[in-house]
């Protein structure tokens, strides 16, 4: 099968078009045989003139193509029909049930209806969420809450379906004279779990995660969004008329419904009739989103690590063709076609493109009034709602930097800095190690407690760890109080005071009114004293008094640990305490202080919400590769990393050898390969190491010991588990394996290398990077930047070289900074296999966004690195044609 889509002109560094390239692309005819059909083979001409509202592909480099119109991995892959997330012909309703309660002066709080039907459970608890305390103060408030809704129904369709789709694998496998064994091997890493267009398979099927990760520990949640009006009428009792309408759905971005609700609640109150919530109900399950691509995991990081408004726009383009080529297109025969120039102008504004890629535009048509909505295309784990990290943070970290207040008492796994611990860190690591949290909020609206409880789950989970949304409610009261006590490491959101007395209740209390957090003086004290603590107290394992290598995590003085020798109570201080050793921490060994005033510092330069929270996923990614360290060191073994494997056996052939082998690729490569798992033996044993990497053994040491409580507070905990689940369920979809990818880019950035030791990493990210699949984790890998010395991550040179890009942007790493110095490698072969990866990430439809942001200057090394290799082959055929003819 074949994908037709408009040609992008190609630029060179200099920003001119390679004519000859583009007029070569735009006359050529492609033939592309389909992987589940060969048979089925489509000749397509690709379009001279690019329509005016599509922008037009990039031509194949020398990085990708083969030069003789074969196309490379990258762009065959590209030809299968891009899968929706929300497709047409699915069944999911956007929004489950409709209810309305109301308040009544003599029963209290009524649930008056339920559509489609009820939701089950207790109601009269479900009109008391929907109610919250003090409403009647308000003329209007927001509550979010979460409902445990039993799925076994859906889980037994679920399972039918994927029985099904299991059968037509094997089938289709079958007429390919592939065995069943193998269809059952694939089914196993399908993670696929649509209907329809997902049941047709391709070769690289295996690498497709674009579903949600399978929940481990129980089903969806039902997220509830509810409004709450209070109207004056002095004809009733109490003088006012309270209602509260809410919408319950599978979708946490639930705050899209919010203008709906605003409009339909006041239609009850004029018109309170069960047809009211059957007009919003069919509106908002009436919302077209099957425009929007689905991503895969490593596509949605890319996409929430980048400002750049048209990243995988190429998707759009894509997934518009397929819709707009009607009625003759099917999941096993679409005939793609762009847009005319000449349809009709309201036909192509139904199907424009975003202005911005990171969210999808939408209409609901309800009352005669089209409202628009903006779907968020790539959301990470634990990211419900519309909160803000900025405001949560502003609101504890104002006044303590106005005026410090030592915790009192302290605890090892909350105040890792001492007790001047800054709050959003004490907070972190109360979630990281599963205390129960109170946001208090008295005399607030009960919005803003939720909206706190939802940016603490997110702050913690960074789109890494999973396990904060479930045992989290956002708004809850005194009378759930004997259910929440029975949800350990639970996050809440309360507006009565009475929660404050009651330190038995909760470990840490944050008080959304005052700007201050509280540890109860009854938190459960750590006894005995961890394994992994006792480690770094023994001989040849204490922190140093000062880091050897200037720029480590550990470089101001560090004199011991401190208050880890004590049972119990006198851990309270962690590692900033005072110690029965004698022992003293000072500076800042965690770095937690410098990242903090690096986010406070991004928050006064109004870098944005999406810079904050890049900044807290890398603290996250951080943090489980410290722990991944600390267990391998400490125990000798972790399961929170899985080694590099190459396989013991050359790897089975790729689909896309030829392509892979080609002349152009192997002139740009010493040793070019075909599959990502390279054996043993192109792969030097010093590029088969992983995990952190620490400049110096020392740093190693100090690092690990300044986080040692946080950490073994946290291997006790439900996110660690998930987290462990998470890596081994994820490892078959990994494109590399054989290598740490993140390791080796890591060491370019913080080790000073030999010449020797470098090309090695050069050749060996080279040689694993062929393919879109192995493209996409590097960028996920560079976009993720290096931690660097002071808490965040280090800048560069090339930082703000260009703007809208995902690498070199500031606020966003490095980039392809640190791959670009390759181009200046002593070596040659170095030079080539640098220069051939970079190519392929500049016709990646991502990586064009990095190559962007390298800047003039290394785009220039590339050139000139490809002109000498030209000529170095062309001089080689002529010595071989005049040997020949002589």
């Amino acid at each position: 099968m074949a994908t037709v889509l408009p040609v992008r002109p190609n630029t060179n560094s200099t920003g001119t078009t390679n004519s000859t390239a583009s007029r070569t692309l735009s006359t050529q005819h492609h033939t592309l045989s389909s992987n589940s059909d060969s048979a089925s083979a489509h000749s397509h001409a690709l379009y001279e003139h690019a329509p005016a509202q599509l922008p037009s592909h990039r031509h194949i480099s020398n990085g990708l193509g083969n030069g003789n119109g074969v196309p490379s991995p990258m762009t065959r892959r590209r030809q299968r029909p891009i899968k929706s997330q929300y497709p047409a012909n699915s069944t999911e309703k956007h929004v489950e049930y409709i209810l309305v309660a109301s308040f009544d002066i003599d029963r209290g709080s009524v649930m008056e209806h339920q559509y489609p039907g009820p939701v089950g459970g207790d109601e009269h608890m479900l009109a008391e969420l929907m109610l919250p305390d003090q409403t009647h103060l308000r003329s209007q408030d927001w509550t979010i809450f979460f409902l445990h809704k039993d799925a076994a129904g859906e889980e037994d369709d679920e399972m039918k379906r994927r029985k099904k789709r299991r059968r037509r694998r094997r089938r289709k496998l079958g007429e390919d004279g592939q065995t069943e064994a193998g269809a059952e091997e694939r089914e196993d890493v399908d993670g696929d779990d649509g209907d329809g267009e997902e049941d047709d398979i391709d070769a690289d099927d295996d690498y497709d995660d674009s579903s949600d990760e399978e929940a481990f520990d129980g089903p969806p949640l039902v997220y509830v969004l509810n409004l709450v009006n209070t109207k004056q009428d002095h004809t009733v009792k109490r003088g006012a008329v309270v209602k509260a309408m809410a919408v319950c759905t599978r979708h946490s971005f639930l705050h899209i419904y919010k203008p709906l609700l605003l409009l339909a609640l006041e239609q009850y109150f004029a018109n309170p009739a069960i047809g009211t919530l059957a007009g919003l109900y069919n509106a908002v399950n009436a919302m077209d989103l099957s425009l929007m691509p689905r991503l895969n995991s490593y596509e949605r990081f890319i996409l929430q690590s980048s400002d750049a408004k048209d990243l995988f726009l190429e998707k759009f383009e894509a997934i518009i063709a397929q819709r707009m080529a009607g009625s003759n297109a099917s999941p096993s025969n679409p005939a793609l076609t762009a847009p005319s120039p000449t349809m009709n102008p309201s036909q192509r504004a139904r199907y424009g493109l975003p202005r911005d890629t990171h969210e999808l535009e939408s209409v609901v048509p309800y009352a005669g009034i089209p409202i628009p909505v903006k779907v968020p295309t790539a959301l990470l784990p634990e990211t419900v709602g519309d909160f803000s990290l900025v405001k949560l943070i502003t609101t504890f970290s104002t006044p303590h930097t106005a005026s410090p207040q030592p915790f009192a008492p302290t605890h090892p796994h909350l105040t890792t800095s001492g007790a001047l611990t800054h709050p959003i860190i004490v907070l972190l690591n109360a979630l990281l190690t599963q205390k129960r949290i109170i946001f208090l909020g008295h005399n607030l609206p009960s919005s803003d407690v939720a909206e706190a409880v939802l940016g603490a789950c997110a702050l913690a989970s960074g789109g890494v760890l999973r396990g904060f949304t479930r045992h989290a409610f956002p708004y809850t009261d005194l009378t759930k109080i004997d259910d929440l006590l029975k949800v350990p490491g639970f996050i809440a959101g309360v507006t009565n005071p009475a929660f404050a007395h009651k330190t038995e209740w909760w470990g840490l209390l944050c008080d959304l009114g005052t700007g201050r957090m509280r540890i109860s003086n009854r938190i459960e004290a750590v006894s005995p004293i961890p394994e992994g603590v006792r480690f770094f107290q023994q001989p040849g394992h204490l922190p140093s008094a000062s880091s050897s290598t200037a720029g480590s995590a550990a470089s101001t003085a560090v004199t011991g640990i401190s208050a880890l020798a004590a049972a119990g109570a006198s851990l309270s201080a962690g590692l900033g305490g005072s110690g029965l050793m004698g022992t003293v921490i000072s500076g800042d060994a965690t770095g937690d202080v410098a990242f903090m005033a690096g986010v406070l510092r991004a928050i006064e330069e109004r870098h944005g919400e999406g810079a904050v929270r890049r900044k807290f996923r890398r603290w996250v990614v951080k943090f489980t590769r410290l722990a991944a360290a600390f267990e391998e060191w400490v125990y000798g073994a972790s399961m929170l990393v899985i080694a590099p494997t190459p396989s013991t056996t050359h790897p089975p052939p790729s689909p896309f050898a030829a392509a892979d082998q080609s002349p152009s690729l192997s002139a740009s490569s010493p040793k070019p390969v075909s599959n990502s798992n390279s054996s043993p033996a192109s792969l030097p044993p010093e590029v088969l190491t992983h995990g952190y990497v620490f400049p110096t053994p020392q740093s190693k040491t100090n690092e690990l010991a300044a986080n040692a409580t946080r950490i073994e507070g946290w291997r006790s905990t439900r996110s660690y588990y998930n987290f462990v689940q998470d890596t081994a369920a994820s490892y078959p979809r990994r494109p590399v394996k054989s290598v740490d990818l993140q390791h080796l880019h890591d060491r370019l950035a913080k080790l000073r290398l030999t010449s020797e030791g470098s090309g090695a990493v050069y050749l060996a990210i080279c040689q694993v990077v062929r393919g879109e699949r192995e493209v996409e984790e590097l960028l996920a890998v560079v976009g993720g930047g290096v931690w660097g010395a002071d808490g965040g991550v280090q800048g560069g040179a090339l930082q703000g070289a260009a703007a809208g890009g995902g690498g070199g942007v500031g606020g966003q790493g490095q980039g392809l900074f640190y791959l670009g110095f390759g181009l200046f490698h002593p070596k040659v072969e170095v030079r080539e296999a640098v220069a051939g990866l970079l190519g392929r990430v500049r016709e990646h439809e991502a990586g064009r966004h990095f190559w962007v942001g390298v800047g003039r200057f290394v785009q220039g090394a590339r050139e000139r690195v490809e002109r000498a290799r030209e000529a170095r082959v062309r001089d080689a055929e002529e010595k071989a044609e005049e040997a020949a003819g002589g």
